[in-house]
């Protein structure tokens, strides 16, 4: 069975159980804490999580999913991939344990006729989670599966979340296939889980995850707003045992790449995993190609193209491991137009956008591969030589090595480490980074020079050779000062007037130049003749404050008086926010405990964010907790401390260095309650801490692996916020009719209110169905001799009361052929339920026949067994054309 008919006949199952069948989600995540889409129910997590209400109680998908953790070990095991397909269903409130389960066993262990996997039901084995008895019972009785076969595992087996503090959570039972002894040792996937191999996970998702790290070790919260079921089954495994190979790469849309890289090279695929066998490199190698050529094209399908960050990254990273592959299989031209094209017609089936968009496709892998292969023809050779040096020498490959590698000729480190290790040399690594952070450095410079009109640091040379800008700020708002230079559109000039864009140097100034995380100073700078209005102030070179400004009024000429006055209101703020990014520094110290260092920060007039190194996402109340102590500093009056003192004396009292500042000899160092918070700064602060007024945090985030940030509002900022909250608990008391304080419990109780009544309108509305029972009976016709009821009964809550209602409806028409197809409208969609007794099966009448005969009028599909069969469609304006059709096709 080819990968695209499992697919399809996964999707078609769960439609007709009234799934709305979800297009997968792009590979490029919307969650701003993971790069890719990971796994299938990613698009879901708002819902699963009631962030955010479902537009369906019942969704079903095929998600494209990227992981690169293992990018290393792709090829070398039968394991190791990075781009899959996850087939899931999932609930958002509606079913649960009771209905997963025997969804699960009936898709795969239904016959391929009927729209099934046709998987032997003797050779499936199930985990369950060690305490979980009511999965154990539904297996057992409801489905009727093996006792003797049920395996009960802990936490690090049969227990899932979402990874993260604040994720959802819940036990799972896991469903496996025996592929025989000849793989392993008998006695269940406890035993051997090369034998027995996983192909499908049902998550009961009920708990909200806390605290905690690995698998097993984490809190469990509370419960989630409703109970959701969230299954997920490996595509490619499942086409592994339909189509008798041994490993995912042998699978159809996989396997096409791999012969296409075999064919190119004149190499055969072995097949081995062996490193003994000799031919387990260039089976390796050929995997290599298969895996990363269909991930990449996968990935600019999605809009990834090649780049040195982030994604783009991954991308090129990909593209070239797979080119380098086949040069190492012995192919030098350029091919990966025509494996590209190989994985278009093996994927383009499932996803017609591929085929679509594959001119777009090709043209970037083309353009990669063209450009990589110049960095190998260039910078091969030189890796050679250096690697044969350092082996002759018996020492590593030096940082310096691989630096001029990376920068002269372009080659990534990746590259580098893995074809030193190749040929038995380590790298300086480390080296290496310290290199780049230097080049680092200077890139910063190079921005810096561009965020000032594009003009080149030399410009600026001359202007300080005159002397370092002598700056007044931290002691006056206010100085007297002469215009140095003039620069307007990068050049030097004598004089600007009114209406010109211009960068100004004085020779000293109480402006701030931003620096440190601390946004620059604006205001005013006046003269005889002139005003000026300061919007930025820069330093390009080191010791050099230059004023981006506009002349206001009047025409400003070097070497002129001026008086240069800050902003002070702004000024003010600002240093509320630099402070009080000091305490929240010394708080997370504080909760967190020194390895919660800065990575980073911003601030300005009333805000804050700070990036720290952190690996989990903070709890509500460890950020309640920060937000405290943060407030009782500021409370606590403390005064302000700057002063300055040698940079050793310094380090010995403690104090912490910014992260990514360089320093001098003599450093400048503020405390906020003496060594409570003692950090290098050159900013400028307020003289108190209760001058900062207040704090509020606005929330807290990933930004990257290992790292975390906070954002805050601070002084005015702070109450606005506060006071907008404020009128929010008011308007939402008065509409409740309760004080502030017991506001929480008056909504709680108001939804408990709101779910009883959702239950009793559910109550009623079956009871309601019930009634028309024979009211549906009465009114049967005959038609071709069947007894037939074809009704449209409105709205529904869902597929399940259609099917009580036509049972009961069947089961009153007696034992003459009979047929009843109701239609009904949940959401604004129509579900369409047929039922058929056997003397109406006998005569021709088959179920699933009228449901498609329904759907297709309606604009959707189903489908199912001869006696019962269920779908759905996208229009119920034509529901009465839908009868009319189940009319003309009984009649027949």
């Amino acid at each position: 069975m080819k990968t695209e008919e499992i697919t399809k006949r996964w999707l078609d199952f769960f439609e007709s159980k009234g799934h709305t069948v979800v297009p997968s989600a792009s590979l490029v995540s919307n969650d701003p804490s993971i790069m890719f889409t990971i796994a299938g129910m990613v698009p879901f997590i708002p819902y699963f999580l009631g962030e955010q209400k479902a537009p369906y109680r019942r969704a079903t998908s095929i998600q494209k999913c990227i992981r690169t953790l293992d990018i290393d070990e792709v090829g070398k095991t039968a394991r190791h991939g990075t781009f899959f397909q996850m087939a899931g269903n999932f609930s958002f409130g509606d079913y649960f344990k009771e209905k997963a389960i025997p969804f699960a066993w009936e898709l795969l262990t239904s016959p391929l006729e009927k729209g099934g996997f046709g998987l032997d039901p003797d050779r499936l084995w199930v985990t369950i989670f060690e305490t979980d008895d009511e999965s154990f019972e539904i297996w057992t009785k409801t489905v009727g599966f093996p006792a003797e076969r049920i395996q009960r595992m802990g936490m690090k087996d049969n227990y899932w979340s979402a990874g993260q503090p604040g994720g959802p959570a819940g036990p799972d039972s896991e469903i496996f296939y025996d592929r025989g002894p000849e793989y392993g040792a008998d006695g269940g996937p406890a035993a051997d889980d090369n034998r027995y191999i996983e192909i499908w996970n049902l998550v009961f998702m009920q708990y909200e995850r806390g605290e905690g790290i690995g698998k097993d070790d984490f809190e469990i919260r509370g419960e989630l707003p409703t109970k959701n079921i969230d299954t997920g089954l490996g595509v490619e495994r499942l086409a592994m045992l339909l189509q008798g190979v041994e490993n995912f790469y042998e699978t159809d849309q996989v396997r096409a790449v791999l012969d296409k890289a075999a064919e190119l090279s004149g190499k055969e695929y072995g097949g081995t995993e062996d490193p003994a066998d000799p031919r387990n490199a260039d089976d390796v190698r050929m995997r290599v190609v298969s895996d990363h050529i269909r991930s990449s094209v996968m990935l600019i399908g999605d809009g990834v193209t090649p780049s040195n960050e982030g994604r783009g990254y991954v991308l090129r990273r990909l593209l070239r491991r797979a080119i380098r592959a086949m040069r190492l299989l012995g192919v030098e031209r350029p091919v990966v137009g025509e494996l590209v094209e190989v994985s278009k017609d093996a994927m383009g089936g499932t996803y017609p956008n591929i085929a679509e968009d594959f001119e777009r496709i090709r043209r970037i892998a083309v353009a990669e591969e063209k450009s990589f292969l110049r960095t190998i023809a260039s910078g091969t050779a030189r890796l050679e030589e250096s690697v044969v040096a350092a082996k002759s020498r018996g020492e590593s490959l030096s940082g310096a090595e691989a630096f001029a590698l990376h920068d002269t000729y372009g080659f990534p480190i990746d590259l580098t480490l893995e074809m030193a290790e190749e040929a038995g040399v380590s790298v300086d690594e480390n080296g290496f980074r310290a290199l780049m952070q230097e080049q680092r450095t200077r890139a910063k410079a190079d921005s810096l020079a561009k965020k000032l009109g594009g003009v080149d640091v030399s410009a600026y040379a001359s202007l300080r050779e005159a002397g370092e800008t002598f700056f007044t700020g931290y002691t006056e708002l206010t100085s007297e000062s002469s215009v140095r230079g003039i620069l307007a559109g990068g050049q030097a000039t004598q004089s600007a007037s009114a209406g010109s864009e211009i960068e100004l140097v004085l020779d000293e100034t109480p402006f701030y130049a931003e620096a440190g995380g601390q946004a620059a100073d604006t205001g005013v700078i006046r003269g005889d003749g002139f005003v000026l209005e300061v919007l930025d102030v820069q330093r390009p070179v080191k010791g050099l404050s230059v004023h981006k400004a506009i002349v206001r009024e009047g025409e400003v000429s070097q070497g002129a008086l001026a008086l240069a006055e800050v902003d002070a209101v702004r000024r003010h703020a600002g240093e509320q926010a630099h402070s009080a990014t000091h305490i929240v520094h010394a708080a997370l110290h504080q909760l967190l405990g020194k390895e919660a260092t800065q990575r980073g920060s911003f601030n300005k007039a009333g805000y804050l964010r700070f990036d720290f190194a952190w690996a989990q996402q903070l709890s509500p109340e460890t950020r309640s907790e920060i937000e405290d102590v943060a407030n009782q500093a500021i409370l606590g009056h403390h005064e302000v401390l700057t002063r300055e003192m040698p940079i050793e004396e310094a380090k010995a009292l403690g104090a912490m260095a910014l992260f990514g500042e360089n320093y001098g000899d003599v450093v400048r160092v503020v405390e906020i309650n003496g060594d409570w918070s003692r950090e290098l700064c050159g900013g400028t602060h307020v003289g108190n801490s209760a001058q900062i007024g207040s704090l509020t945090l606005l929330g807290e985030q990933s930004v990257g692996s290992g790292n975390r940030r906070v954002e805050a509002f601070v002084g005015y900022e702070a109450f606005r916020h506060q006071a907008a909250e404020r009128a929010l608990v008011h308007s939402l008391s008065e509409q409740f009719k309760a004080p502030a304080n017991q506001l929480q419990d008056r909504i709680t109780a108001t939804l408990e209110k709101l779910k009883a009544a959702e239950k009793e309108i559910a109550r009623y509305r079956a009871q309601a169905l019930s009634a028309r029972v024979p009211e549906l009976v009465a009114g049967a016709r005959d038609l071709a001799g069947r007894r037939v009821v074809l009704a449209n009964l409105g709205d529904v809550d869902s597929a399940d009361d259609l099917k009580q209602l036509a049972t009961a409806v069947r089961d009153r028409l007696g034992a003459d052929a009979a047929v009843v197809v109701l239609i009904g409208t949940s959401n604004g969609r129509p579900i369409v339920v047929a039922m058929t007794n056997e003397a109406a099966r006998t005569s021709g009448a088959k179920a699933g026949m009228l449901v498609r005969a329904a759907t297709k009028v309606l604009g959707g599909g189903g489908g199912g067994k001869d006696d019962v069969a269920q779908g759905g469609g996208q229009d119920a304006s034509k529901i009465d054309h839908a009868l009319a059709a189940l009319t003309a096709e009984l009649a027949k």
